[in-house]
């Protein structure tokens, strides 16, 4: 079963940076499309932004400019990183993963999510 963890998370005032990281257990495969979500308080889940491929990514307009996503320094993690932070980026940040491993068959996982909190 693919695991995945998140770290990095922490409090930072409004304008800080902050690098979250979810490592994946065992390898990533070519077709692994990675999501970040968050989930603020009394708010639904949010798609923070997508890796699609190694090196393209989509944002949520949100977010745009100011966050990045990326494959990691290490082979098996993912990175998102925070920058220019805002009150309203208060969140529990989630990976995760889709991966379609044949036609007709699709799994999805979730880490257990990793809390920023941005305040004054």
């Amino acid at each position: 079963q693919v695991q995945l963890v998140e770290s990095g998370g922490g409090t930072v005032q409004p304008g800080g940076s902050l690098r979250l990281s979810c490592e994946v257990s065992g390898r990533i495969f070519r077709l692994d499309v990675f999501r970040w979500y968050r989930q603020a308080p009394g708010k639904e889940r949010e798609l923070v932004a997508t890796l699609v491929t190694r090196d393209s990514a989509t944002y949520a307009d949100s977010v745009k400019g100011r966050f990045t996503v990326s494959r990691g320094n290490a082979e098996n993690t993912v990175d998102l990183q925070m920058n220019s932070l805002r009150i309203e980026d208060t969140a529990v940040y989630y990976c995760n993963l889709l991966r379609v491993p044949s036609i007709g068959s699709r799994l999805e996982f979730w880490g257990k999510g990793t809390l920023v909190t941005v305040s004054s």
